[in-house]
């Protein structure tokens, strides 16, 4: 089966055992000041026990300011590498690679967590009870954030990561720049294309210039809108994919939450995502998928269609074992819902079983 070949990612020397990775999962296990907890570390350890071929690490802020929700995981001060140096090494045993995924959350950094009222490309007001104001970032807080990333990269790499995943999809700063919903700004930072795409240009350009090429360099996007999330056409979007491979990037991360769905802008088309984005992007960079994959057969289909790599989320959480076990022929993977002993077994602590309530009918 194509899921158990090696992969090499990216133009990188690095390569994955197999074409499984561990979706980054928001699981609030960290403790306050963004350290890693023993809970996260298990979580996280347990998957590479199980033969994940990649960890990728739930968002992480890269900036005191851009933390979006309690637990989070951090990248923002040197305090964070021993726990970051603890957690590669215990990947790494297992013979996985390790990959953080970086972000700040922008708009979606609530005050009541930061103390500071967030920040975004533009100006504008949150709906709620009650709404909640948004500043136009500064100059300076862009270029502050910018080296912030960088600086988040280094000490990932300084921790033994093979990499870094920039997160540019699901509302966050890079997404809200990116789109014409949010950005309105009528500076170098916003209002055309290339002005919107400026900041995610930079981030990674910095990052490919003060790292070697070895450390694995990848990007998560949104393809088009979802839900409240909108601003990203179909084709800008393939457009960015393209500009980012012409800056280094090793791989793009497609977050459509379901990897073989079409697009909506071109649905009548018996075309998937994944097809489009393979043909506009070079061989050398690599395409990671997720959403709504549970069986082999699903992997395999995604693979077909032109993915080099398929990242498993909410199957993950219920099935630590999925790369050994997939090799059986009659393997079929335990779905929702879970009790708290099942979980538990899984090594998902209780704040995180917490966190899972939240989706519909996938706690008992």
């Amino acid at each position: 089966m194509k899921i158990f070949e090696k992969v090499n990612i990216g133009r990188t020397n690095k390569v994955s055992a197999n074409r499984i990775a561990l979706a980054p999962l928001t699981n609030s296990q960290s403790n306050e000041d963004g350290t890693i907890s023993d809970n996260e570390y298990n979580w996280l350890v347990r998957r590479a026990e199980g033969g994940y071929g990649i960890i990728i690490t739930c968002a992480t802020h890269v900036s005191e300011d851009g933390k979006g929700w309690e637990g989070e995981m951090g990248v923002w001060d040197d305090k964070h590498i021993p726990g970051l140096t603890r957690l590669a090494e215990g990947i790494h045993k297992n013979g996985s690679l390790v990959i953080a995924q970086i972000f700040h959350g922008g708009s979606r950094a609530p005050e009541k967590i930061t103390g500071k009222i967030p920040w975004s490309s533009s100006a504008y007001t949150i709906p709620g009870n009650p709404p909640k104001q948004v500043r136009e970032g500064t100059i300076e807080d862009i270029l502050q954030v910018i080296k912030d990333f960088s600086n988040a990269a280094k000490r990932v790499y300084k921790a033994g990561f093979d990499g870094i995943e920039l997160h540019g999809a699901h509302g966050y700063l890079f997404h809200q720049f990116l789109s014409t919903d949010t950005n309105h700004r009528n500076d170098e930072w916003g209002g055309t294309y290339e002005n919107r795409f400026r900041l995610l240009q930079t981030v990674i350009k910095n990052i490919r210039k003060e790292l070697p090429k070895e450390f694995i360099v990848g990007v998560r996007v949104s393809p088009e809108d979802r839900g409240v999330f909108k601003g990203i056409d179909f084709d800008e979007g393939l457009k960015t994919a393209k500009l980012l491979a012409d800056e280094g990037a090793d791989y793009i991360h497609i977050s459509a939450w379901e990897a073989m769905k079409r697009p909506e802008k071109y649905k009548e088309q018996d075309k998937t995502m994944i097809k489009y984005y393979r043909e506009a992007l070079p061989a050398h960079v690599s395409i990671m998928v997720a959403g709504e994959i549970w069986t082999p057969e699903d992997v395999e289909k995604c693979i077909n269609e032109g993915a080099d790599l398929v990242a498993l989320g909410r199957c993950a959480i219920g099935n630590p074992d999925w790369p050994k076990l997939a090799v059986k022929e009659d393997y079929a993977p335990k779905r929702p819902p879970y009790t708290v002993t099942e979980l538990e077994e899984r090594a998902i602590s209780p704040k995180f079983v917490e966190y899972l309530r939240r989706w519909e009918n996938f706690v008992k």
